[in-house]
């Protein structure tokens, strides 16, 4: 998956907005004002989607592409290289979670 097919997917969800809070370059997804997805626009291959904190700790040891959010909480955030062959189904449905 790439970062607009990522936009286009959230942007298609009730209730999403993006927008740049941090700095030009990092796009922020939100849902009723919660952010769920975050990504680069300088590194678009990599996006910290939140998680449920049983489950992140399940993906990382199940996938080497997830690792804890980087610069974020590690319990409640997942950092996912897309670069490194996954799914867009299993993309879109750790976006869904």
């Amino acid at each position: 998956m790439n970062i607009e097919l990522i936009r286009n997917y959230c942007m298609n969800k009730r209730g999403v907005t993006e927008s740049f809070p941090f700095d030009s370059d990092t796009l922020v997804f939100k849902v009723m004002g919660k952010m769920f997805l975050l990504t680069s626009l300088s590194e678009p291959e990599k996006i910290n989607v939140k998680c449920d904190p049983e489950t992140a700790i399940d993906l990382r040891e199940k996938y080497d592409a997830v690792q804890p959010g980087y610069h974020m909480n590690k319990k409640h955030w997942n950092t996912i290289d897309m670069a490194q062959g996954l799914t867009d189904v299993l993309i879109r449905k750790w976006i869904d979670d």
